[in-house]
């Protein structure tokens, strides 16, 4: 992530996820302004001395990568010291020692740091637009969820970037630590291509794991789903040709502003669409998933389907996934995907984002 340079604004690449609110669909989030101070992934620190928190515990134990991956996200300096000796991690903070789950840990760190929260309420209900969402709800439906918050944060953020660049229109530089305008725009397209590459591997997995089940209890019952994920496909690729073209023009010129221009209304258009097709999918079509009677064995296989279908997102993409998730959905989500029977998809996961 960027850095100021002097009094410059920051670059709207640095927006990062804020409280939900409870008004609104898919993505309820509240939109940052480019002069918010961001929480990276993971976090920088704010103290200049940051209280330290040891941990102990196997290399290679999945507790361990996910409980490292979630005190990233902690105003606290981590020193991990790999151990065999112990069977499941063990953290110090002061005089405190910690054993147990991940969930204990956690908790702990929550009560000794409260922000930003790692779990859920005591009352161990998710926050989410609809309310129907809870423990019972299948685990499909809530990676679908997830995946439609990440998402909605990266095209919010990609749509007030567009916007930055439109209004500067080459002729001024941002964050200084974007570079030159030239660079800023491949910078732009590269977050675009990751963006572009979770969002069809997201419309693929729905295709071929959640829209079968629906059908098959209620026939043409994602038929308009379907349709919508037709729609957008031509504007994304529209976009991608966009900032081809932006790439080679000249800067600052008319021809070069009225590209960015449009550029910035394709991206307005794509993010609305996308917010009406995923909160109708939560408000109209997820909620049939409760009623489809999936069994726990059923919702293992469903998540080992939604992981094989979402390949580059869980693996090459699965940093730039989990940043447009708030802490505590981040953790939710990497809950989920343990549960996976393959422990070495897992076990890859864990490591691409915490070494």
């Amino acid at each position: 992530m960027g850095n100021c340079s002097g009094t410059q604004k920051k670059s709207t690449a640095e927006i990062i996820p804020s409280e939900l609110f409870s008004k609104g669909g898919a993505q309820t989030q509240k939109k940052s302004t480019l002069e918010s101070i961001p929480i990276p992934f993971p976090s920088e620190l704010v103290s200049k001395t940051p209280p330290v928190v040891k941990l102990y515990g196997p290399p290679n134990s999945t507790a361990t990568f996910y409980i490292r991956f979630a005190i990233l996200y902690k105003p606290v300096s981590l020193q991990y010291t790999p151990s065999e000796i112990v069977e499941s991690p063990v953290l110090y903070c002061d005089s405190d020692v910690v054993s147990g789950s991940a969930e204990e840990i956690f908790r702990y760190l929550d009560w000794k740091f409260p922000e930003p929260a790692l779990l859920v309420g005591r009352d161990g209900k998710h926050v989410n637009s609809f309310g129907w969402f809870d423990k019972t709800t299948p685990l499909v439906v809530w990676v679908v969820n997830l995946q439609h918050r990440s998402m909605m944060w990266h095209l919010e953020r990609m749509v007030r970037w567009g916007e930055d660049l439109a209004a500067r229109g080459g002729r001024t530089k941002g964050d200084a630590a974007m570079g030159s305008p030239r660079m800023e725009m491949n910078k732009f397209g590269r977050n675009y291509g990751q963006l572009m590459e979770v969002m069809l591997e997201h419309a693929r997995m729905e295709e071929r794991v959640v829209f079968p089940i629906l059908d098959k209890a209620d026939r043409g019952l994602s038929k308009a789903a379907n349709e919508e994920h037709a729609r957008d496909l031509p504007i994304m690729n529209g976009i991608k040709e966009d900032i081809k073209s932006i790439g080679v023009l000249d800067l600052g010129s008319p021809v070069y502003q009225e590209a960015l221009f449009n550029l910035a209304n394709r991206f307005k258009m794509l993010k609305n669409n996308c917010q009406q097709h995923f909160e109708e999918e939560e408000r109209e079509l997820l909620p049939y998933m409760e009623a489809a009677d999936i069994g726990k064995v059923q919702q293992g296989k469903l998540l080992e389907q939604c992981l094989e279908a979402m390949r580059e997102t869980h693996t090459h993409q699965f940093r730039f996934f989990l940043e447009g998730l708030l802490p505590q959905d981040a953790v939710h989500y990497l809950d989920m995907i343990i549960k996976s029977s393959d422990n070495n998809r897992v076990s890859l996961m864990l490591h691409l984002i915490v070494e």
